[in-house]
């Protein structure tokens, strides 16, 4: 049975929120309520590959102390810079 296209965001939403290391919750977690919806089949299949791989590897990533794969590079600085940008002090 094929997943359906509702069941497919919501696993990917909770899967963002539920990770195991908090701070990827707290990083994934709102990127994914605010951009799931939006994203085109392409970066469906990239967002949804970077869920499988471990908190980590994908934390220093994100903060970047290491690169990201290529096909992860451009998402990992999306998602930076929107983590970055929730956090900022107004």
């Amino acid at each position: 049975m094929r997943e359906t296209e509702e069941a497919r965001l919501k696993r990917m939403a909770m899967r963002s929120w539920r990770r195991g290391m908090k701070e990827m919750d707290l990083i994934l977690g709102p990127y994914a309520d605010a951009h799931l919806a939006g994203m085109s089949e392409d970066r469906l299949v990239v967002f949804d590959k970077l869920l499988e791989e471990n908190d980590q590897d994908l934390l220093p990533w994100v903060l970047g102390q290491n690169p990201a794969p290529g096909y992860l590079t451009e998402l990992i600085a999306e998602i930076g810079v929107y983590a970055r940008g929730r956090l900022a002090v107004r």
